[in-house]
């Protein structure tokens, strides 16, 4: 961060340990936050990046079934590639939500990782199904660890959303629970105005199409299958992203986030 852009205030934390650290205007310093309890950590070191043992042409093949082979390449990164894959790392139980991000050709673009929770949070969710009653902070980053987009699901027991916010903390926007019946749906909002919507095409909510406010779709995201042994013992998800043309900002942030809030939501909320 350079002090000719950023004012002396509270961002998110660029080390990844925490919710929140602030910037004097010149340097990271010592004082940090998450869930509003400030403390002390001394900054310094590699954000983590989270990696995933998974093999290139497993990537490759994860791409195929979703029908997205054949897609361009784009810029080489995480808000610029046409195709991503994200895979969450397989864990018997889940209390660190941890993604990786690939391109279609194998290669890892970032990752997505939770920040912020105590010990007590964490000994609370492996023991109870308490996930929809608290509220969760993730970053998506870059291959270095930079912060691209910060995530946070409030607690919520009607309408869950994430609240997708940029590099500095700043709220872009909000993937928001429709009320529904039948197949799930999400609001793309930015501010009071809506920029578009997740429609699941099937009832188990694996895909969903992505459209703009228009009502045409820009992107897709198709959930993989893992195996009958991956899907019953652990809690890995697996989706792939195909954005159809390039889009402009703000709906392009919400487009990248919208398959780890649609799998944060769900999850949940079913929970």
């Amino acid at each position: 961060m350079s002090d000719t852009t950023a004012t002396p205030n509270w961002y998110p934390d660029p080390f990844g340990r925490h919710e929140l650290r602030w910037y004097d205007g010149a340097v990271w310093t010592d004082h940090v936050s998450s869930g509003g309890r400030q403390s002390i950590d001394t900054p310094g070191g590699p954000g983590a990046v989270t990696t995933v043992a998974r093999p290139t042409e497993r990537i490759q093949r994860d791409v195929q079934r979703a029908g997205a082979a054949g897609f361009a390449s784009g810029g080489g990164t995480i808000l610029t590639e046409p195709v991503l894959v994200v895979n969450q790392k397989a864990k018997l139980v889940e209390v660190n939500s941890e993604y990786a991000v690939f391109d279609q050709h194998g290669n890892q673009l970032g990752a997505v990782r939770q920040v912020g929770q105590s010990a007590g949070k964490k000994v609370a969710r492996a023991l109870f199904k308490v996930d929809a009653l608290m509220t969760h902070h993730l970053q998506i980053v870059d291959a270095a660890g930079s912060v691209v987009l910060s995530l946070t699901k409030p607690r919520a027991f009607v309408r869950p959303q994430m609240v997708v916010s940029d590099p500095m903390g700043t709220e872009i926007g909000a993937i928001v629970t429709q009320l529904r019946l039948g197949k799930a749906k999400f609001k793309l909002m930015v501010g009071e105005h809506q920029v578009g919507e997740l429609n699941a095409e099937n009832f188990r909510a694996w895909n969903f199409g992505i459209f703009d406010a228009s009502g045409a779709e820009v992107a897709r995201i198709t959930k993989t299958w893992e195996g009958m042994a991956k899907a019953m013992f652990t809690t890995a998800d697996n989706y792939v992203v195909q954005v159809h043309r390039p889009l402009e900002e703000p709906l392009r942030s919400m487009v990248v986030a919208s398959a780890v809030a649609v799998d944060q939501i769900l999850k949940q909320t079913q929970s």
